[in-house]
């Protein structure tokens, strides 16, 4: 009998793991949070529930352009995310897939989703999100990521266009309250982006990326963080005078004491230490997204309680 090889025969990755590693590659669980701020401004503008094909049209177009530029991302980063513990599973750092097919692949999602945007919402809602996609790709990706310690602070306002996305998405123009939506996104950011990337430091020092908590203090990052929170809790505030009623206000408030609570919590943890295990940063990273996502569905529940 002929012995068996002992060498393993490579075999082609099959349909669904093709599928698995494309659709890896828009990164859906930040699609699911860009879409958390998107659809319920949509019942705020309506004040009451807007057209379900709209909400349906929105929801893809948005899904789709946020996927177009975290494929787009993954391509410019593929080589620092090859070096980072958190992104080295990533599709194209695991060599899954071709690089020039993650571009075309990423450039044709950005296509269809300004021809969905445009064609079944508005031309407005449409441009947005173009300017949203291009921004994160060319303006923070390939601009201020690897050059300066605020690279999240200007280029996560990228994530804060599908607020007004979906604001003029039912009203066909802009106003002060998706403005307002914009910048509490604006200064969320910080707070929730340095407190995951503290727990990720050294991954950042190893790519030569100069996040925020990879040049400088635990402490430091935490005065940051309290400081942004506080400015995201007052502006969160500045919603009920131009579009709610008093519920929206109440959740704003107590979301916002429990996020300041638990800044000025891992301030005073970050006093004393670096050890990561004793500063706890993803606990705030953790409810941040919470905190996003109830303010959010609370603006959205508001009209139907006046």
């Amino acid at each position: 009998m002929k012995p068996a090889s002992s060498s393993a025969v490579p075999t082609s990755p099959g349909f669904s793991d093709v599928v698995t590693s494309y659709v890896a590659l828009t990164k859906p669980r930040i699609i699911e949070l860009l879409l958390l701020t998107t659809v319920p401004v949509m019942f705020l503008a309506e004040q009451g529930v807007p057209s379900l094909w709209l909400v349906i049209a929105t929801f893809v177009g948005g899904a789709l352009s946020a996927g177009s530029a975290n494929a787009l991302n993954c391509v410019v980063d593929a080589d620092i995310d090859q070096m980072m513990r958190r992104t080295s599973r990533r599709p194209l750092a695991r060599h899954q897939i071709p690089t020039r097919n993650a571009l075309v692949f990423g450039l044709v999602l950005g296509v269809v989703s300004t021809g969905v945007l445009a064609y079944w919402v508005n031309w407005l809602s449409a441009g947005l999100a173009l300017a949203a996609n291009v921004f994160y790709v060319v303006g923070y990706t390939m601009i201020l990521k690897r050059r300066t310690t605020q690279n999240i602070v200007w280029g996560g306002a990228a994530g804060c266009f599908p607020a007004m996305i979906g604001w003029t998405a039912v009203t066909g123009e802009l106003a002060w309250a998706p403005v307002v939506l914009f910048l509490v996104v604006f200064f969320w950011t910080p707070p929730h982006f340095w407190s995951l990337a503290m727990r990720y430091r050294e991954d950042y020092s190893a790519a030569s990326v100069p996040m925020l908590p990879s040049v400088v203090t635990s402490a430091e990052v935490a005065r940051q963080i309290v400081a942004y929170t506080w400015v995201m809790v007052g502006t969160s505030l500045l919603l009920w005078p131009l579009a709610t009623g008093w519920f929206y206000p109440a959740v704003a408030i107590t979301l916002g004491i429990v996020f300041l609570i638990e800044a000025y919590e891992l301030k005073s943890r970050a006093d004393d230490t670096e050890e990561l295990s004793v500063i706890k940063p993803m606990r705030l990273f953790h409810y941040s997204n919470a905190y996003l996502a109830l303010l959010f569905v609370a603006a959205a529940i508001d009209p139907f309680l006046r």
